[in-house]
């Protein structure tokens, strides 16, 4: 759940606060409806066509649950999105439009995920075109969004999986040989910082179950 620098056993302050906010999050949304990629996808597009008529093009950096939703498939749905949008006030400003027609929770897209984020961003462009014109929407790279599920390593809660599943899903997507290669993949974006004992332990586990590489004869 934690990070700590590799000079000290002890959580650092920032991950304290990480842990506690994820813990808040986790209590707080849990009641609400989760969004599946059918709700997302029409909630994006009335967010494009808002965003249209009044001659904006939003950005939207999606991470998190969203990406996994709607790009990777490997999840049904998501809690909510975080996302940063820019610009703040007129993307914040639509968003609220769109939770009050599609009756959806009025930070069903939020911005808190901005101050986990790395200062070494590794985005890529959304693989299709669908929420275009009024969206231009980019996602993390695998081995960024590895590095994020990693740094948060939040335990399964009733009613809440946890980070396992998707940490499990990216380690199939991008093969690394052992778990010096993920501490490589995170401190390309967390320099400094190693993941915490429960992070590691359950990558240690997960990497035993990938597929093994056939040998040469």
């Amino acid at each position: 759940m934690y990070c700590v620098r590799r000079s000290s056993p002890t959580p650092s302050p920032a991950t304290t606060g990480l842990q506690s906010v994820i813990t808040q999050r986790n209590v707080l949304f849990m009641p609400y409806e989760w969004l599946t990629k059918a709700r997302l996808t029409k909630a994006l597009r009335r967010l494009s066509e808002l965003a249209t008529a009044e001659g904006l093009v939003l950005e939207l950096a999606l991470y998190g649950g969203a990406v996994f939703t709607l790009v990777y498939g490997s999840r049904e749905a998501t809690k909510d999105v975080d996302a940063i949008i820019k610009p703040a006030d007129a993307g914040t400003r639509l968003v609220k439009v769109v939770a009050i027609e599609q009756d959806l929770p009025e930070d069903w897209l939020n911005g808190e995920v901005q101050q986990f984020l790395s200062p070494h961003d590794q985005r890529r462009p959304f693989p299709s075109k669908e929420f275009e014109p009024g969206l231009a929407i980019t996602i993390p790279t695998a081995n960024y969004l590895l590095a994020l599920k990693l740094r948060a390593a939040r335990p399964p809660l009733p009613g809440y999986p946890g980070d396992e599943p998707d940490i499990r899903f990216l380690l199939h997507r991008i093969k690394p040989a052992n778990l010096e290669a993920v501490d490589k993949i995170f401190e390309r974006f967390f320099p400094g910082e190693i993941p915490h004992e429960f992070a590691r332990s359950m990558v240690i586990r997960l990497l035993a179950d990938l597929p093994k590489k056939p040998s040469a004869s």
